[in-house]
């Protein structure tokens, strides 16, 4: 948050230390993780000020963003949608969700990160309640909810004036499936490239030929393999795919075509019982062979952070059980919890990623030595890597640290985190107390 500026250095400090509490504690409620009620009813008059809007917040992290994309050649801008469910919550100006009776509001969010998965930060966000039916059953007019991946993609092409070492990728799954988004992208020149989970089968001629029957007839150009992390309901399994590739060129709406790669990779040899893993992959960009597709695949692959970061966001930060007064608090407060879920992924991945770097890096020196004391065994005399560190935190967060555990998750991560801030309070009160 270097730089926040909110018009008041009262206010930016108060924003600064409600980051730090956060962060320490992301499951706690926000008088739980203040320290005492001086803190927490200046939290409060922080999140209702009529004069800071939430995109004042999120500034210092997004110009911290643009910095860590300025190191990579390439940077996976990824977007999604989530709903938050505030039902039976009496906060001013929710909407409706999936039904009229669900009330809650919408969050659409671009996570930039590396090609190795490490978050780089949220560059961008849109916060939003849908307006109830009236009593002639009918909505206001109001912009189309669509658009938002419209004006993702440009706020990425905004970066790439910036940034113009860096080849930026815009990445959605099959919601981003639209026309009018590739047709924004060139006519723009496509200063960004993007990348779509396709969800429709377009004819591609007056014949009625389809895309995917196209592709799907090409010679596969060859085969690759990864592993499948264990999901709920599904366990880890190593996948191996076919992939074809093929240049379409997609009518429009108004006569004109859009030229573009189509790929497809399909899972052989399942598992009994298994549906075939199975994606078809849309972009811009020329596709030459088996290594450019594999690539792209490998990128889709990595959309799934932001699923981690949705699920950081609402299990772990809780966001959902906010109780504040207005739809315009709960902005400011998930504009800081953007942040707080953004640094427990960081943690999460540069661990994996830069195991052997300091661990002081990242974590303050009492931090560390807390995960030491209370796992009851002697705090090193030298500061440990960041990843032995990590394991010592996650252990308290329910992480076994067996060989066939891997590394730890998030959800160990921020469990352990709250751990360690309570033994950090203790270890001051106890220095204090001489």
């Amino acid at each position: 948050m270097s730089g926040v500026n909110l018009g008041d250095r009262r206010l930016s400090c108060r924003l600064v230390k409600l980051l730090e509490r956060l962060s320490k504690q992301p499951s706690a409620s926000i008088p739980d993780a203040c320290g005492g009620w001086a803190e927490t009813k200046a939290a409060y008059r922080l999140l209702s000020h009529d004069k800071i809007g939430w995109t004042d917040i999120l500034e210092p992290h997004w110009a911290r963003t643009q910095e860590r994309m300025r190191e990579e050649s390439v940077v996976l801008c990824l977007q999604d949608t989530t709903e938050l469910d505030f039902n039976g919550q009496a906060i001013e100006g929710l909407g409706p969700l999936s039904y009229e009776a669900q009330r809650g509001m919408y969050l659409h969010v671009t996570l930039t990160v590396s090609p190795q998965r490490v978050p780089l930060g949220v560059l961008d966000s849109w916060m939003w309640a849908r307006q109830a039916k009236g009593e002639d059953g009918r909505r206001s007019p109001s912009p189309k909810e669509s658009v938002r991946w419209i004006g993702g993609y440009e706020r990425i092409a905004e970066q790439a004036q910036a940034l113009p070492g860096v080849r930026l990728v815009y990445a959605a799954d099959r919601e981003g499936d639209m026309l009018t988004l590739m047709a924004r992208a060139e006519a723009l020149g496509h200063p960004a490239d993007w990348l779509l989970r396709s969800q429709h089968d377009r004819k591609l001629n007056e014949d009625g030929e389809r895309l995917w029957a196209q592709v799907s007839n090409e010679a596969a150009c060859g085969e690759i393999a990864f592993d499948l992390p264990a999901r709920r309901g599904q366990a880890a399994r190593q996948v191996r795919q076919s992939v074809r590739v093929k240049r379409v060129s997609l009518p429009t709406v108004g006569g004109d075509t859009l030229e573009v790669s189509a790929v497809v990779a399909c899972e052989i040899d399942p598992p009994k019982g298994v549906k075939a893993l199975e994606w078809r992959l849309l972009t811009n960009r020329e596709v030459s062979g088996l290594e450019a597709a594999a690539e792209l695949i490998d990128w889709y692959r990595a959309r799934w952070e932001i699923e981690i970061f949705f699920h950081t966001l609402k299990t772990g930060c809780q966001v959902e059980s906010l109780q504040l007064a207005s739809v315009a608090h709960i902005e400011r407060a998930l504009a800081v919890y953007l942040v707080v879920s953004w640094r427990i992924g960081l943690l999460m991945r540069l661990g994996r990623a830069c195991p052997d770097w300091d661990a002081e890096r990242l974590l303050s020196r009492e931090e560390w030595q807390a995960a030491w004391i209370l796992a009851r065994k002697p705090v090193p005399a030298q500061v440990p890597t960041l990843r032995a560190a990590l394991h010592r935190i996650a252990r308290q967060g329910g992480f076994l640290g067996r060989k066939s555990d891997g590394e730890p998750g998030v959800k160990s991560l921020w469990l352990g985190l709250q751990q360690i801030a309570s033994c950090v309070e203790g270890m001051r009160f106890r220095s204090s107390c001489g």
